[in-house]
């Protein structure tokens, strides 16, 4: 037992020492590829706001090189579905240039000299990461199911004695608690699959030229409405008459004037805002302070900036590790809280 945890910390140290001198070594390659075009005075807003955004290309590198160009579909009167390679909207020097009469300004892609709406359903890299997010996940808990099947009953070994602990800390310490074992069986798939899609995605993205896919508003918002749904779809009487008729309050406070009513209904949209706000601010805040470390070299013209800035960056991607796997619990355990109230019989407590 002392040799294994030995051994994995071992491992822990080499990773973490292999992680540092990359950060390092990405500090003094963003440095090398501004430095490469002294016109260009260097803009850390707009470096910053470059990298934590969806685009229709994909940068794993500063400069020319690096670039994934990524599949522009797009739909409008006139001229019909159309679908292409980005890189039709860049020329030889990486200028912007119109296509097919489609131009592409700052992630908008639009009609030449008219106004007309364009429908735009191309893969982003957001929706590239998504997909890439959904696959990991489709592989990782393939394998952990045959796991289960293999072993028969016996000790997990491999990647499933890495997930099967985790598996049963949020059924046992987060849905049963919060929902109620009656209901676990139930809830228990969209709350597993909640938790590590969120934590899939934040370990993701603090991945070098990776996607911002979690830091993005609009992922939020689609997994703050489907709480939202399930929980007031699943709603029963009483939970409905905690809103309406909320009790233990004085009666002038629910009928002449309903402002607990008012209260308890807009209630009902705060929490899933609450959710969705949560997650994009702490996975947003913590891409733009990192982003603005490396800031730093580019703006001091230094590579001993760039090296310190390169290290604070790896100690602060340790804490963004830990964050990570908060913000997801935390989604998790709110969204179970949440279902608990709505489905909770009158004589149950929370």
């Amino acid at each position: 037992m002392i040799a294994n945890q030995v051994n994995l910390y071992t491992r822990i140290m080499r990773a973490a020492r292999v992680a540092g001198l990359a950060f390092v070594l990405m500090a003094f390659g963003l440095q090398n590829s501004f430095a490469s075009d002294s016109e260009e005075e260097f803009n850390p807003g707009d470096m910053i706001m470059h990298h934590i955004q969806d685009d229709h290309i994909w940068h794993f590198f500063d400069g020319h090189y690096g670039t994934l160009y990524l599949p522009i579909i797009v739909y409008s009167e006139g001229n019909g579905l159309e679908v292409f390679s980005s890189a039709n909207f860049y020329d030889e020097h990486h200028n912007v240039v119109e296509y097919k009469g489609y131009k592409l300004d700052h992630g908008h892609i639009s009609v030449v000299g008219s106004t007309v709406h364009v429908w735009d359903f191309s893969i982003t890299k957001n929706v590239a990461m998504l997909f890439i997010n959904a696959l990991l996940m489709v592989l990782v808990f393939t394998a952990v199911a045959r796991g289960y099947k293999k072993n028969n009953g016996k000790a997990p070994k491999g990647i499933q004695s890495f997930f099967e602990p985790i598996i049963v800390f949020i059924r046992d310490e987060v849905v049963k608690p919060n929902i109620g074992e009656k209901h676990t069986d139930k809830y228990l798939p969209y709350m597993l699959n909640l938790f590590f899609f969120i934590w899939f995605g934040n370990l993701l993205g603090l991945l070098p030229g990776a996607a911002n896919l979690t830091g993005n508003i609009a992922v939020t918002i689609v997994l703050a409405v489907i709480t939202f749904l399930i929980t007031n779809f699943s709603g029963n009487k009483a939970y409905w008459g905690h809103i309406f008729n909320t009790p233990g309050v004085p009666w002038w406070l629910k009928y002449p004037l309903p402002i607990m009513p008012v209260v308890e209904f807009i209630g009902i949209f705060t929490k899933p805002f609450s959710l969705l706000l949560r997650l994009f601010v702490a996975i947003t805040a913590g891409h733009i302070v990192i982003l603005s470390l490396i800031g730093l070299t580019f703006i001091f013209h230094s590579y001993y900036v760039g090296a310190a800035s390169g290290l604070v960056v790896f100690f602060i991607n340790l804490i963004e590790l830990l964050v990570a796997t908060i913000q997801a619990y935390v989604f998790t355990m709110f969204s179970s809280l949440y279902i608990g109230l709505a489905v909770a019989d009158h004589d149950e407590h929370h």
